[in-house]
């Protein structure tokens, strides 16, 4: 079993649990969701950072970039990190939710995570983005993990973002600072169900 953050989403990591709804579902799933484990149980030795890097290359890898109506036949759809395995595809809210889970399962706090939503720079106009931002403290420079960058870079050097609103199962801020501006789980239903799939799963 593998420790997990404190907080709403204080558990171990039911690998158990993962590793049987997996099998329920497909070859496909359970293959994601074995390595996924292995992962997991050898990034524990790392420090934060180095844990980052590992689920960061995890599903930069593992997963092919391909918007919603390709995968789900819908516009928006937020997949579970188990769902995001066994597709084996997935676009950039299900790498950062996945990658959230992921982190919180190696025992990194709810607080020091936020899924960013961000307009990036890409081939010279903006589009809407997500990525994942880990905070060492509060007041610290974020480190981004993004499936766009192979890298975890500081967000100082990501001048390509421009965040717009970031939230995590604790709260939701406008841009990354400040008072949090409300419940995310009441104003993003997508972000709901996602908790509920992942919690479900043995997140």
């Amino acid at each position: 079993m593998l420790l997990a953050g404190l907080g709403m989403w204080s558990q171990a990591l039911d690998s158990n649990r993962v590793l049987e709804l997996a099998a329920g579902r497909s070859a496909k799933a359970l293959a994601g969701a074995r390595a996924l484990v292995q992962m997991l149980e050898k990034a524990q030795g790392l420090d934060e950072e180095g844990r980052l890097a590992a689920v960061n290359d995890f599903y930069n890898r593992r997963i092919q970039f391909r918007d919603d109506q390709e995968v789900w036949g819908v516009v928006d759809y937020w997949a579970s990190p188990l769902e995001t395995l066994e597709k084996g595809r997935g676009d950039c809210e299900d790498y950062a939710i996945a990658k959230y889970f992921s982190l919180l399962a190696l025992g990194l706090e709810p607080a020091q995570l936020r899924l960013v939503y961000v307009r990036a720079m890409l081939d010279g106009r903006p589009q809407a983005h997500m990525v994942l931002a880990y905070y060492a403290q509060p007041q610290s420079e974020p480190l981004i993990l993004d499936n766009l960058q192979s890298q975890v870079r500081p967000a100082s050097v990501r001048t390509d973002l421009s965040p717009v609103f970031s939230f995590n199962s604790e709260g939701l801020w406008s841009g990354v600072a400040g008072a949090p501006a409300g419940n995310p789980t009441a104003r993003l239903s997508q972000w709901r169900d996602a908790l509920g799939k992942a919690r479900a799963e043995g997140f």
